[in-house]
């Protein structure tokens, strides 16, 4: 049994401490049902029904105590409202007080999940509380949501670990073990045949040391009757942007350059959890970007798996090459829907900021259940443009195409059209330009790797295809 699996259970009556959920507009008519004792110590505590607040309080009879915590609207709680309770509040059974509203935390069991994961492998003095557990009558809801906040904690887990100890090999490792407990097919191309067959991925991970060799990560599961999904993850599991060499901030987050490939294990767990009714195609082209004698080189020109040559102008934008290759891969297998997760781009991390996943997509309607289904789970997209005149931008005086544009403009944009090129006509293709990373903690939302683009991607194909 994971931690996880302890965190929520079903609510069979047994003994549990009250949790009242507050906003502030009702907070003074909700304390005149208190003692003065009782109003004294949530004063003490400043607690007036503000989102996120905590406080407790002794009962009554001066036996026990119970837990206020201060929300945006009791009546409609998001995947947070109950998340900084989660975090804040002693080893214990909690229930939602039937007041306010209801008495089903509902979309909060997530936020409570995930609030107390943390990532402690490096630690030497971890957090020893022990779990906070709240009970719930929507016993049919829990398994679900278990997969769910273990899905993300996987992408966190994979993000935050350094690539010293999350090399290509690594990487491997996690998708063998989930192959294996799911009992689907595992492949891995690597030396002469990747050299061969996925030229742009050896290319780019050639200069690597041998225990961090690159590879091809491909994974099959699921009826083959059934409609084919293609899940694809840029690993690049350390980032030194090559001889285009980064500064040292720039370079201080690279461990973090894998976090798609984080998100393409972890929706294809869900996939595969949860007994979804498609062909998984997961594929992930696993690469360290390193400097060495043997380094790929501005000017240099790459043939592709597709046959495209392509011009080396930065080897910084050496993600969109690795992609282009499996996205080539998972083409030949002709889709119903294709999906990839790439921390590709710092340009859209100046479009959107760090906490909205940028999505490009050919089909507008895929785009709308995309944004529907993360606006309905916490986790909305943004979509960006794929400007059919920016297409020009690539053009190479030397090659089929050039890897990275000359000018400062679109470059998101421009990233997603490079991909574009390696995507199969008439594919319904969606792209996650996705930042796998929480620059500050807030509640149920720990300070470093995170799962951008996961729910709202898991559910849309829960809708299309359950």
């Amino acid at each position: 049994m994971s931690e996880t699996t302890q965190l929520i259970q079903p609510d069979r009556g047994q003994d549990a401490i009250a949790i009242h959920l507050i906003n502030a507009d009702g907070f003074d008519d909700w304390a005149k049902s208190l003692t003065e004792a009782q109003r004294n110590a949530l004063a003490a505590q400043r607690f007036s029904g503000k989102g996120y607040e905590v406080g407790i309080v002794p009962a009554k009879d001066g036996k026990g105590w119970f837990a206020v915590g201060g929300v945006a609207n009791p009546k409609d709680l998001s995947s947070w409202c109950m998340a900084a309770l989660a975090e804040k509040l002693p080893e214990g059974t909690y229930r939602r007080a039937d007041d306010n509203g209801g008495g089903e935390p509902g979309p909060a069991l997530y936020g409570w999940m995930t609030a107390q994961h943390s990532f402690a492998r490096y630690k030497s003095d971890p957090d020893d509380r022990g779990p906070r557990v709240l009970l719930t009558k929507e016993a049919a809801k829990i398994d679900a949501l278990i997969s769910e906040a273990e899905a993300a904690n996987l992408v966190a887990d994979l993000v935050n670990t350094p690539a010293e100890d999350l090399g290509p090999e690594q990487l491997e490792d996690v998708a063998r073990d989930m192959a294996d407990r799911h009992k689907a097919s595992i492949s891995v191309i690597k030396g002469d045949a990747l050299e061969r067959d996925y030229p742009m991925v050896h290319a780019v991970g050639r200069a690597a040391a041998r225990s961090h060799a690159p590879r091809l990560i491909e994974i099959e599961w699921g009826d083959e009757s059934h409609p084919r999904v293609a899940v694809i993850g840029k690993g690049v599991v350390f980032d030194s942007g090559g001889l285009d060499v980064k500064s040292a901030a720039g370079m201080k987050l690279m461990k973090k350059d894998m976090g798609g490939s984080a998100h393409a294990l972890a929706l294809g767990r869900l996939i595969m959890e949860n007994k979804l009714p498609v062909r998984l195609h997961l594929l992930v082209p696993a690469v360290e970007n390193a400097i060495s004698s043997n380094s790929f080189r501005p000017g240099d020109v790459l043939k592709s798996r597709k046959g495209i040559t392509v011009e080396i102008t930065n080897t910084d934008a050496e993600g969109r090459l690795i992609l282009g290759d499996a996205l080539t891969r998972a083409s030949e297998k002709n889709p119903d829907f294709m999906i990839d997760f790439a921390t590709l781009t710092g340009a859209a991390r100046v479009a959107v900021g760090p906490d909205l996943p940028a999505l490009f997509t050919r089909e507008d309607e895929t785009a709308q259940q995309l944004i529907e289904a993360g606006r309905a789970h916490d986790d909305e997209p943004w979509r960006l443009p794929l400007a059919d005149s920016y297409r020009e931008w690539l053009n190479s005086d030397i090659a089929d195409m050039a890897n990275a544009h000359a000018n400062s403009f679109a470059g998101a944009s421009v990233a997603g059209l490079f991909l574009d090129k390696f995507v199969g006509d008439g594919i319904d293709w969606a792209h996650f330009d996705t930042f796998a990373w929480r620059p500050a903690a807030k509640p149920g939302r720990p300070k470093g790797g995170a799962a951008l683009g996961l729910r709202a991607a898991w559910h849309m194909l829960k809708a299309r295809y359950a």
